[in-house]
């Protein structure tokens, strides 16, 4: 597994694969959707047909320490 660097997460567009915001935490593929499909991933995702969406916002709040998401 291979965690991301500033230069990567710098560069990241508007909405991120789940794959992309799990390596972003250093988690696994395959841990990253299991937190998804039990509703326990580190920040908000949005379901899109049969996708997993993180915005990319929400990503950097999250590693930052913050809550955009009120009741989060």
């Amino acid at each position: 597994m291979n965690t991301m660097n500033l230069d990567e997460l710098s560069g990241l567009p508007t909405v991120v694969s789940l794959t992309t915001a799990g390596r972003a935490f250093g988690l696994s593929r395959s841990y990253a959707y299991e937190l998804a499909r039990r509703g326990e991933f580190p920040c908000r995702i949005l379901r899109i047909g049969g996708c997993y969406r993180v915005p990319t916002v929400e990503l950097f709040a999250t590693l930052r320490g913050e809550c955009l998401t009120s009741g989060r």
